[in-house]
């Protein structure tokens, strides 16, 4: 079957894009976005990422979830990609199940798709998937109510008229949240070697330009509502790990090792410059947890990605694959909380 997301023609992609410039909030989904105070209270949520991996994992992610439940003041948790381990075949039953699986939360489920569910299928141990194909079955399952998360229901903007449900932003007591479709294997340009590919496919293109134009835009668009907000700080959250540690050595080498993440590291730095509250970058990928400023002065990304310095993006990566024995709870302070201190966050260990 062909893909339908790579039926995007450069004239109606100018056309989408022509559009976004002259309406509001991007002409999002109609759905009106839970952009309500709750008073002055601090609240909590939870982020977790790369799991279920493997057998054992998947067995214990009933009682993962049912732990997140359990945690009675969580406001929403969200999942940052890689529901399933880079080897394992990315089956439509697979999907099913864990589509099931998160209908058991009882929180509003906020969830970002991971490289591992589409943009590695083409590997041969993954079933030598079209990705594209497997992008249109992730949006499929998990994204048939554009507008609301998963689990409870909590509404959000979304970029269904672009053609990206899954990228959703909303706000929650003066703090701009903002989920993106940004993914591993140097945001899908990879060529996939599984399918006899030794560079990427035009098709492959079109829709990495298409999804990073609207990545960037909802950058944009949630800075912009957060300066008009008056909001204390933007929550950026996304899969891939543009500052994982392991690529280090290969981008100083190679930029063009992370070529795929450059625009996008370049318009949050614009974007970080020019507010005046704290930005906080939210991810998975690399599995291990880590709490950085990975654009500060003086960072060799900095030099990678030809970016100024930003100081004020605080980066949490969340323990994810065998590592993945805990979530992360962060806690948002209270409405009358400026500065640095808007969040803060531990890790709380799994049951089992």
């Amino acid at each position: 079957m062909p893909s339908k997301t790579a039926k995007f023609t450069t004239a109606a992609l100018t056309l989408a894009f022509g559009l976004l410039a002259s309406q509001p909030a991007f002409a999002e989904s109609a759905n009106t976005a839970d952009s309500t105070n709750d008073g002055n209270q601090a609240f909590t949520f939870a982020a977790i990422g790369d799991i279920p991996y493997g057998a054992a994992e998947i067995a214990k992610f009933p009682s993962r979830i049912q732990d997140l439940n359990a945690d009675k003041g969580l406001k929403f948790v969200a999942h940052v990609g890689d529901i399933k381990n880079g080897s394992s075949v990315c089956s439509d039953q697979y999907f099913s199940y864990i589509r099931a699986q998160f209908d058991t939360f009882t929180h509003p489920l906020v969830y970002t798709p991971g490289d591992n569910e589409w943009v590695d299928c083409h590997r041969t141990n993954n079933g030598a998937y079209n990705p594209l194909e497997r992008l249109d079955k992730i949006r499929e399952v998990f994204f048939n109510q554009p507008g609301k998360t998963l689990g409870a229901t909590m509404p959000v903007k979304s970029q269904e008229n672009l053609g990206l449900p899954e990228d959703v932003r909303f706000d929650k007591n003066r703090v701009a949240f903002s989920v993106l479709n940004v993914q591993g294997s140097n945001n899908s340009l990879l060529p996939w070697t599984g399918l006899g590919k030794t560079a990427p496919t035009p098709e492959q293109l079109a829709e990495v330009e298409h999804r990073t134009d609207a990545v960037i835009a909802q950058i944009h668009q949630t800075f912009a509502d957060a300066r008009r907000s008056n909001d204390r700080a933007v929550v950026l959250m996304q899969q891939a790990d543009m500052f994982d540690p392991s690529l280090l050595a290969d981008a100083t080498t190679n930029p063009d090792t992370v070529s795929g993440f450059r625009e996008i590291v370049q318009a949050i730095v614009e974007e970080t410059n020019n507010f005046d509250e704290p930005v906080y970058l939210i991810n998975g990928d690399s599995h291990v947890f880590a709490e950085n400023q990975p654009l500060a002065a003086g960072s060799p990304w900095l030099d990678i990605y030809g970016s100024p310095a930003a100081d004020n993006l605080q980066r949490i990566t969340v323990d994810g694959a065998n590592n993945a024995v805990d979530y992360v709870r962060f806690t948002v302070a209270g409405n009358s909380a400026k500065g640095t201190d808007v969040l803060s966050w531990e890790k709380v260990p799994f049951s089992q």
